[in-house]
């Protein structure tokens, strides 16, 4: 599919999808995201949430929401396989929220905000798009999402190259059929923790 074929289809993308399946979503969680918040806070000094600067659809930046599971004195901007000894940073709680994916759990609100899609490319760093090719760049012309197929591929095991050809091979195929099966792998992804940091 070209270019303009691609913006078509985000433009058909079926945004009642994310509403249907995040209000919900949130609701339900509410008491997990609370007892997380209580958690994160009495565990280590510093704010409950993680606020970072990430790019969106068509090179729009906006903050996403995490958990925080590192301490407050550590090295910004640096992501955490390029920190030295990036174990001494992880807090207790940040530790079993990475291995299980819960940390991400309020990027719920950056959904319903409408920065980000339940399913779509990962939200990269405005460095790394820097670096963009332009095939890398075809990634952009969608929302980033909560999951992909790189978040039930492997995540961090998969090199860069085939997890960029993942992201643009999911714009080419996208349809409610591919997020539903997305959708559907993500949970057994999580729960094996292939690839977590």
């Amino acid at each position: 599919r070209n270019i303009t074929e691609m913006r078509r289809v985000m433009r058909d993308k079926r945004k009642w999808l994310d509403y249907i399946i995040t209000v919900p979503a949130t609701v339900l969680c509410a008491p997990v995201l609370v007892g997380i918040a209580i958690w994160v806070r009495l565990d280590s000094p510093g704010p409950v949430f993680f606020r970072q600067k990430r790019v969106g659809i068509h090179q729009n930046y906006f903050e996403i929401l995490k958990f925080r599971t590192m301490r407050t004195d550590t090295p910004e901007n640096v992501p955490t396989h390029l920190l030295e000894h990036p174990e001494q940073y992880i807090t207790k709680s940040g530790k079993f929220l990475r291995a299980t994916s819960l940390d991400e759990l309020p990027q719920l609100f950056n959904i319903l905000k409408g920065d980000m899609s339940i399913i779509g490319p990962r939200p990269a760093l405005p460095r790394e798009v820097a670096q963009y090719g332009e095939f890398d760049k075809l990634r952009l012309l969608v929302k980033p999402g909560l999951s992909c197929y790189w978040q039930i591929s492997g995540r961090s095991d998969i090199p860069f190259d085939e997890w960029m050809k993942l992201d643009v091979k999911y714009i080419r195929e996208m349809n409610l059929l591919t997020d539903i099966k997305i959708i559907l792998l993500t949970f057994p992804a999580v729960i094996k923790g292939d690839g977590a940091y």
